[in-house]
């Protein structure tokens, strides 16, 4: 027999004799006897049992306090009561912290009062009611313990106002202190779990002879068993581990197989690998639904509604709407990647939609519902107002689809399911802005959990250490069991010192090790127990097992114990270059940079140029220097095109009218002005630079002719284009191709060494009719100022570099291979890298 079992069915000191007998001392029948358990789980396993050692006769009702009073009936949360139920109670918290003189500090106060205020609701709850008022007036002694100081005048003015909203509330639990309860009841009897509960205790206080409390902790012997040690090297093979680990046991038929939650984001991971091999789950811990689809859903509409929101978060909400034109979606999104914009409230503007209707409308629409969303409303106004928003979107019925989404909508109280709310509540009418009711809502959905439904026989169960009490599973695997993860010794919860938690009886640091403690040991009296922790953390420091842990080694050794997951050889197959062919794909138009690529990698020319491939832009991508490369590109245009209009322009106009350039470009752009303030802080220095640099440009006899120019230029059937950054000319009439440069000078410099490998300004010289030009980089830099690099003979290398791209082009269209280099710096930020899969050739 398992050793729970015989805990549970043991015939003299066994849990069910010892309820029994303690019924036949009372001479209490059976249906009038109600046996409170320490969680939910437990009851129908208590009354399964039951069943099997008195097959005859009644049995009594196997309840929780919850359930139990929740059955009773008749009892509402007045507007002022702790509800426990966070979605109400952090609005309750806000406005007495409004209502007391804290309302400057209430973003930071209310969640520590919803807190403390929680946590002392359990202990109020445990007074009987009529004593409850005395109860508060020992707490607010207790509650200042140590709160002398000033600094910390807010803490005792939160912990003071916890105590009066604890002292002040009707509990559902109030009912069980009532005497019809307690006449219509022969016995009642308290199984208490590792952590003593406060109730059963003030209840045994007021029902005397009929109540009796019993222990279960510390009734399970020692088994003889040595748990399995797993040390693991980082998260993902621990999971993976802990997978195999409830895999191996489900084999070998020790189920249920239980699952303990230490970290929930890890056992999240391993519950999705166990989901994939079709095992039948029991999650009793669920998961938020904050990070459900369905609560993704609500909050992505809230947050796209918002006056800052991103690009991004409007677009993500306008792909999961289904009520949305998807066709101009996608035009909306691809206009977005060719001109990105982070701050959505600058796209409608922006966007010319002239000749596209359907983005025109889609626009409209988006603009419409969002405007609708940007007044402040009481509480019960903006749940009308997102459930129209959630409709009107389509987001309604998925959400009503989706198996998380009814439990969303009645948190939120968008359904029939969620408590009404009420109309004398202190923030009834209180007008709340779009970004208080967005957090509103975030919160209720982080506070509340999706329990999935049960299967019929499940194999494996997912629970916390403490829910293990009482339960005969056949294993227990135990992740995360690493010196963070499972602290022997946590601190407590909430803003409570250590000598508050003694004065107010809140659970203090060292019973809550106790009792961690206690329901350690309990689960390694499973017959079958798989102990697994991570040797490093995520940022690759080092991690200790747990304390505990390290405990059970120095009992029984540390020996490792074989991974269980299943090897398998994997034979290397390699993959050859690429090299393809493209003579049927034409080369008709040829620019610089295309050229470029086919001189780095002609793999990369076939992908980007013939076949047209491009990655997506991003649409939240912070400025960097190309940004500062294209502004500063598009304010000296907007300069010397000004500049040709004034007749004599000394040093201070030239400034004034660089300035004035610099200004409009930003606006024009759209920039950030927080993002661009970095660039903003040098252009002082850039600017003085390239007045100086421009100054001695022209005193060499050049002078600005014509910028951001589109050239073409045949060349047989191919047609060179480019567009040139600036060209100058001298008083004789020489042409001289200027590019800008923002990269290090040191950089520029070594574009110009080297003529015949550099075919830039080759490039651009060839897009001249000119026989005689001259062709110059100039590096405009914030260190050292705005300098010429000029490429010597560019005659001579524009004429090598004709004849090379004739070749080259020859070679095309006469099938020549097209193979991928995958040599130097040309790989490491290639977007066709991923296509010529250059990770998986072989050596």
């Amino acid at each position: 027999m398992h050793p729970v079992l015989g805990c549970w069915l043991a015939p003299d000191a066994g849990w069910l004799a010892r309820i029994a007998a303690h019924m036949g001392t009372r001479s209490a029948h059976p249906a009038r006897t109600v046996v409170l358990l320490p969680y939910a789980q437990l009851m129908p396993l208590a009354a399964r049992l039951w069943a099997q050692a008195h097959p005859d006769g009644f049995a009594p009702r196997f309840e929780t306090t919850q359930n139990w009073s929740r059955s009773l009936g008749g009892f509402t949360p007045a507007a002022t009561d702790i509800s426990f139920d966070a979605a109400l109670d952090v609005l309750t918290a806000r406005a007495m912290l409004e209502r007391t003189g804290l309302g400057a500090q209430a973003e930071a106060a209310t969640p520590l009062l919803l807190e403390a205020a929680q946590q002392l609701g359990v202990l109020a709850a445990a007074v009987p009611p009529a004593e409850r008022a005395a109860w508060g007036a020992r707490a607010r002694s207790a509650a200042l313990t140590g709160m002398d100081a000033g600094a910390l005048a807010l803490e005792a003015a939160v912990a003071q106002l916890a105590v009066a909203w604890a002292a002040n509330s009707s509990y559902a639990s109030d009912v069980l202190f009532e005497p019809r309860v307690i006449e219509a009841t022969d016995c009642l009897i308290a199984l208490q779990g590792f952590q003593p509960d406060p109730l059963p205790a003030a209840l045994q206080a007021v029902w005397g002879a009929r109540m009796a409390v019993l222990s279960l902790d510390g009734e399970l012997a020692q088994a003889d068993v040595i748990p399995a040690f797993h040390k693991t090297r980082d998260a993902q093979d621990e999971a993976q581990r802990a997978a195999a680990c409830v895999l191996q046991h489900v084999n070998a038929g020790r189920t249920p197989v239980a699952l303990v939650t230490i970290d929930r984001a890890l056992t999240r991971r391993v519950r999705a690998m166990l989901d994939s091999c079709g095992l039948q789950i029991r999650d009793e811990t669920g998961w938020k639904l904050s990070t459900s689809r369905a609560g993704a859903h609500v909050m992505g509409a809230l947050r796209a509604c918002g006056w800052s929101a991103a690009s991004d978060a409007v677009l993500d909400w306008l792909k999961n709407a289904p009520a949305f034109d998807a066709a101009a979606v996608r035009q909306l999104e691809a206009q977005l990647r060719r001109q990105p914009l982070r701050e959505w409230r600058g796209v409608p503007g922006a966007l010319d939609t002239r000749e596209q209707p359907a983005l025109a409308a889609l626009l409209a629409e988006i603009e419409a519902l969002r405007d609708n969303l940007q007044r402040p409303r009481t509480l019960p106004q903006w749940l009308l107002a997102l459930r129209e928003l959630l409709q009107r979107s389509g987001q309604w019925a998925l959400l009503q689809d989706d198996v998380a989404g009814d439990t969303v909508l009645a948190t939120l109280r968008l359904s029939e399911r969620g408590i009404a709310l009420s109309a004398d509540a202190l923030w009834a009418r209180r007008r709340l802005s779009l970004t208080d009711f967005t957090r509103w809502a975030d919160q209720a959905l982080e506070a509340a959990s999706f329990t999935p439904e049960y299967p019929p026989q499940e194999q494996v169960v997912i629970l916390p250490l403490a829910q293990l009490l009482g339960r005969p599973f056949g294993a227990v695997v135990l992740p995360g069991c690493d010196e963070v993860r499972l602290n022997p010794s946590p601190e407590p919860p909430g803003l409570w010192t250590a000598a508050q938690r003694a004065a107010l009886g809140l659970p203090t640091r060292e019973a809550l090790e106790a009792a961690l403690r206690v329901a350690w040991q309990h689960a390694l009296c499973t017959p079958q127990v798989d102990l697994l922790w991570r040797a490093g953390d995520d940022g690759g420091e080092p991690l200790l097992p747990s304390p505990l842990v390290q405990a059970l080694h120095f009992q029984v050794g540390d020996g490792q114990a074989a991974d269980p997951r299943a090897q398998r050889e994997v034979i290397p197959q390699p993959l050859a270059r690429p090299m393809p062919t493209a003579p049927q794909l034409d080369v008709a138009r040829l620019s610089a940079s295309a050229y470029s690529d086919l001189r780095h990698c002609p793999y990369r020319f076939f992908a980007l140029r013939q076949l047209g491939l491009k990655e997506a832009e991003e649409l939240e991508v912070e400025l960097d220097k190309r940004d500062f490369g294209l502004w500063l590109h598009a304010v000296l245009q907007a300069f010397h095109e000004q500049l040709k209009t004034v007749v004599q322009a000394d040093a201070a106009a030239r400034r004034a009218l660089i300035d004035a350039a610099a200004t409009q470009v930003t606006q024009s752009m759209h920039l950030a002005e927080e993002e661009f303030l970095p660039f903003q802080a040098a252009w002082p220095r850039v600017r003085e630079g390239y007045l100086e640099w421009l100054a001695g440009h022209e005193a060499e006899g050049l002078h600005f002719e014509e910028g951001e120019r589109w050239q073409e230029q045949p060349l047989g059937t191919l047609t060179l284009v480019g567009r040139l950054d600036r060209i100058d000319q001298t008083g004789n009439g020489e042409v001289m191709v200027i590019d800008y440069k923002t990269e290090s000078p040191t950089v520029t410099a070594k574009r110009i060494k080297e003529p015949f490998e550099d075919t830039q300004l080759a490039f651009y010289a060839a897009l001249q009719p000119h026989d005689t030009l001259r062709a110059a980089y100039v590096n405009v830099s914030e260190k050292e100022g705005s300098k010429t690099f000029e490429q010597n003979d560019v005659v001579a290398v524009r004429d090598a570099l004709i004849e090379g791209i004739a070749h080259d082009l020859q070679q095309i269209a006469s099938g020549a291979p097209l193979p991928a280099l995958g040599e130097g710096d040309a790989c490491e930020f290639c977007a066709a890298r991923g296509l010529c899969r250059k990770d998986f050739w072989g050596l």
